[in-house]
């Protein structure tokens, strides 16, 4: 249910917390704007958002609910996995025997009310609830999941006993209940934690456990030195390693599921000083089920990359550093694309997510099948659309480039710093400059940053840092992109950009939850193509993209800055590294 603006203005008006006056100059920028009333009031600081929600919640008849200083028992809590509460603010306070209270920021989420009842089979009872409450809520479950994971793996470490001297030891030891319960317990709560990497790293007089959230590594715990051989063979075992082999580096994988996910481990072991050290890279099936739009794509951007997803050759490149997410970019685009009218093939290293109806392989160097002899055979199988883990080599680069020209869409990746430098990285390669100008259609360049949590606090610049951030970037061109995309007035200045930074101790330690990508699109227009035939350094290619409206990744970082998805500490931070 959906509180009309009318509804919403009578309210204020009747109640007489926000002036007649204000009301009607929101009620304009609203019209202009083509946004809620309710949003212009927040925007022009009329009201805050916890005061639209309890006026919100008195309109529909919805209690209203504050959880600030509740404490709330962790079996209720823990009804509603914490990157569900995380992702739609909704939280689990009271349970009778067919119901489930549960506070929201947004009761008309019903897609994530119809999850729970389905999840827990019980009638759900929504209640509206603020920002505080969700906030401190929130941190119950980060403090709980500590001590109740802490708890399990100290105790069942322990309680670890074995002989770790030959293989037949190990697998015992592997075997045994406590080390079984420690890996399992770490393994959830990595998933728990929306880890991307654990990290099991042998030291002198500890075992380390680390986990990489949104890009970081932070110490998850610390467990006795005496658990790391267990630890490390019962990760062998779950990979299909040899149990023996402590001197040379091995690479595996399982998977297991967990809260309903299936979850896939990619698995490496590296001998080091003090042991073997272990780093998992989690991989959640199925991509996650991502939109361009979600992953950050945006504006003409976003136009361009569905255009070029509309045309039957061609390529399309993601370019970027390891960990940019690259992959994750190729497979929604592949998501995009994947019709029951078409046959996609795919050659990867290593196949990440699984995605039905594309036909995916794995190259296997260690018996000559590597990216290069897999194109060879994926042409003969009659694709569409094929799908290049990455193009790393000339012999990769010269099979791509022959496929797109031969009527089949190509999408892949390439490892440079910038999307204009993909295009003399590929002629190095040995790309002939014009076969490229006939296939290329879209390269995207990308780095990802941390997201703020909704309970950032705003930011004004100085006039110093604003001098300062001018340097950087062409402030113009970004206002220019928030007006178009009428995320500001027609008529405001710099002075009227918006910036935030993060709130300490809120929902987060650090006021940062998840990440979302920055980019750059570059399309290969008539102008982009005569530079190809030139030889143009990545500079001018840049510079001519710019001209006909790419956003670099630093200028599009600091368009998302402006909207409050991150900060420009951090978009620095990215792009500088």
């Amino acid at each position: 249910m959906q509180v009309s603006d009318q509804s919403l203005k009578s309210f204020i008006v009747d109640s007489g917390l926000v002036a007649r006056k204000e009301v009607a100059a929101a009620e304009s920028e609203a019209a202009e704007r083509n946004i809620k009333l309710g949003d212009a009031l927040l925007a022009r600081g009329a009201l805050s958002e916890d005061d639209l929600r309890r006026m919100q919640a008195h309109i529909m008849g919805i209690p209203f609910i504050s959880l600030a200083s509740t404490k709330i028992d962790f079996a209720v809590l823990s009804l509603i996995p914490e990157p569900i509460a995380r992702t739609h603010n909704i939280v689990a306070f009271k349970k009778t025997d067919d119901a489930l209270e549960v506070a929201m920021l947004d009761t008309n989420d019903l897609a994530a009310i119809d999850f729970i009842k389905k999840t827990v089979g019980l009638k759900i009872l929504p209640r509206l609830t603020d920002a505080a409450s969700m906030k401190a809520v929130l941190v119950q479950y980060q403090k709980s999941l500590k001590e109740e994971f802490g708890d399990i793996i100290r105790a069942a470490s322990r309680a670890v006993t074995g002989d770790s001297s030959d293989a037949k030891g190990l697998e015992k030891l592997a075997e045994d209940v406590p080390v079984v319960k420690i890996v399992d317990t770490l393994l959830r709560h990595a998933i728990t934690q929306n880890a991307s990497d654990i990290h099991m790293e042998p030291m002198e007089d500890k075992f380390l456990i680390r986990y990489r959230i949104d890009g970081l590594l932070h110490d998850a715990m610390e467990l006795p030195s005496a658990a790391a051989a267990g630890v490390t063979a019962r990760i062998k075992v779950l990979s299909r390693l040899k149990l023996d082999e402590k001197r040379l580096p091995q690479d595996g994988r399982f998977k297991i599921e967990a809260d309903g996910e299936r979850v896939s481990f990619r698995v490496s072991v590296l001998p080091t000083y003090y042991g073997e050290k272990t780093v998992m890279r989690l991989l959640r099936e199925g991509g996650g089920g991502f939109t361009l739009e979600s992953l950050g794509f945006h504006g003409a951007g976003l136009e361009r990359i569905y255009d070029a997803t509309k045309q039957s050759t061609g390529m399309i490149l993601v370019t970027g550093p390891t960990g940019s997410g690259k992959t994750t970019t190729l497979y929604t685009i592949m998501d995009i694309v994947n019709t029951p009218d078409v046959n996609i093939s795919t050659i990867e290293d290593p196949i990440e997510y699984q995605m039905p109806r594309v036909n995916q392989t794995q190259v296997r160097p260690d018996i000559g099948f590597t990216f290069a002899q897999g194109l060879r055979s994926l042409v003969r199988q009659d694709p569409d659309i094929i799908m290049v883990g990455e193009i790393r080599d000339t012999e990769t680069a010269s099979l791509a480039v022959n496929a797109a020209l031969t009527g089949h869409l190509v999408l892949s990746t390439v490892h440079t710093n910038s999307a204009a430098a993909t295009i003399p990285r590929l002629v190095d390669m040995g790309a002939e400059s014009f076969l490229l100008v006939s296939t290329l259609r879209v390269i995207v360049g990308q780095r990802l940053v941390r997201r703020l949590t909704a309970d950032r606090e705003p930011h004004k610049l100085s006039a110093d840092e604003l001098a300062q951030l001018e340097k950087k970037v062409d402030l113009e061109r970004i206002l220019t992109v928030l007006k178009e995309e009428k995320h500001l007035p027609a008529k405001a200045t710099i002075k009227d950009i918006p910036f935030y930074q993060p709130k300490e101790g809120g929902e987060s330690a650090d006021g940062f939850h998840g990440r979302m990508g920055i980019h750059e699109i570059l399309h290969v227009s008539h102008e982009i193509r005569n530079l190809i035939l030139k030889n143009a350094p990545a500079d001018a290619l840049e510079e001519a993209a710019k001209k006909e409206g790419m956003l670099t990744m630093l200028e599009d970082g600091i368009y998302k800055a402006a909207r409050g998805i991150t900060t420009i500490e951090e978009v620095l931070r990215v792009i500088n590294e």
